[in-house]
């Protein structure tokens, strides 16, 4: 199992976040995490990440106790997040935010390699890369923070709201993407409000309710489950 999570409890100072949550990414796998606002989808990732220290629990990633590393640790093992409000350096270009992410990397010769692999996957970004970070849009600006995050060649990539203030067109374009990336051979968990992208994407999904896991099981099977409907859907 690449990452494991086992009875994770999070504070932010006395007020408990996350619950015991108990959640598994495998290899290769698109892995969902739905929940409404306030349900501790984020709080999930910034734990995952090494953001916010537990308070207790265990997180496994590829095998190894990472519950005390802090963030930059982590994403040196190839944990990688790309946060919600997408983060990106707003003085920098293009070229130089997507260089960021590989300011860890010592393989030179592949960043080049990687450059390419963004452009292929995000053109826009090709066409804008001397352009600064903050004169563009709120998609360009999520493309950009994606990119920056697989310059750095992580094992899994964590993606908090990638649809979160875009337009349905958008939305429907960065979740292709994101099956293409996986397509490609990265494993992604993703925390998303919209869960009819993320579910129809998904391999495997929970949900999420105030700090607990309340439901687990495929894709598929959330997006037909009548509750799940009702709640996150609009549809009974």
């Amino acid at each position: 199992m690449l990452l494991k999570l086992e009875d994770v409890v999070l504070n932010y100072g006395k007020i408990e976040a996350l619950h015991g949550i108990s959640l598994e990414v495998a290899e290769g796998e698109v892995v969902a995490l739905i929940g409404a606002n306030g349900a501790g989808k984020t709080s999930t990732m910034r734990a995952i990440s090494g953001v916010r220290g537990l308070s207790s629990g265990r997180i496994t990633f590829n095998g190894e106790d990472v519950s005390k590393l802090r963030a930059d640790q982590r994403m040196r093992k190839g944990l990688c997040l790309t946060p919600e409000g997408r983060g990106v350096f707003p003085g920098m270009t293009v070229t130089e935010n997507l260089d960021m992410g590989a300011y860890t990397r010592k393989d030179k010769a592949n960043i080049a390699e990687d450059f390419d692999r963004v452009f292929g996957l995000f053109p826009r970004l090709k066409e804008r890369r001397k352009q600064v970070g903050g004169t563009m849009s709120g998609g360009e600006q999520q493309m950009l923070a994606i990119g920056r995050s697989l310059m750095s060649r992580p094992k899994l990539l964590l993606l908090d709201e990638p649809s979160m203030g875009l337009a349905p067109m958008l939305i429907q374009q960065i979740f292709s993407i994101i099956s293409e990336i996986a397509e490609q051979g990265t494993t992604i968990l993703v925390v998303e409000q919209n869960a009819k992208q993320a579910l129809s994407r998904a391999d495997r999904a929970y949900v999420l309710e105030t700090g607990r896991i309340v439901k687990t099981g495929t894709g598929a099977a959330l997006l037909d489950d009548p509750s799940v409907r009702e709640a996150y859907l609009g549809v009974a």
